[in-house]
């Protein structure tokens, strides 16, 4: 049989030991929470990456309309977003003259 200061000190280092296993369990709980958070950023940073090419060709399509038509309310638009928007339109292309068959 174990003398009353032995029953103590098993006592004790029993009820730690079950602090430290709730502690674990919510740490761990935590980290789940944590760590899905984290996940879940990281599929949106991957996402918007794979969209701005898209984004980059609307903001210069938007530009170029702006500029083209002299258009004041889509450059204060894009100017709230941060985007300046100068110079000149772009000049027409157009078709070859006819006139060398081709030559």
């Amino acid at each position: 049989m174990l003398n009353r200061t032995e029953f103590w000190i098993v006592t004790s280092l029993a009820a730690a030991s079950l602090l430290l296993m709730l502690t674990n369990m919510v740490m761990v709980a935590q980290h789940r929470k944590a760590q899905a958070e984290v996940s879940a950023r990281a599929q949106y940073i991957q996402q918007a990456a794979q969209l701005e090419p898209l984004y980059r060709e609307v903001v210069k399509a938007l530009a170029d309309l702006s500029v083209r038509n002299n258009d004041a309310a889509l450059r204060e638009v894009l100017a709230k977003q941060g985007i300046t928007v100068s110079g000149n339109p772009a000049p027409a292309t157009t078709a070859p003259a006819p006139g060398n068959g081709g030559k």
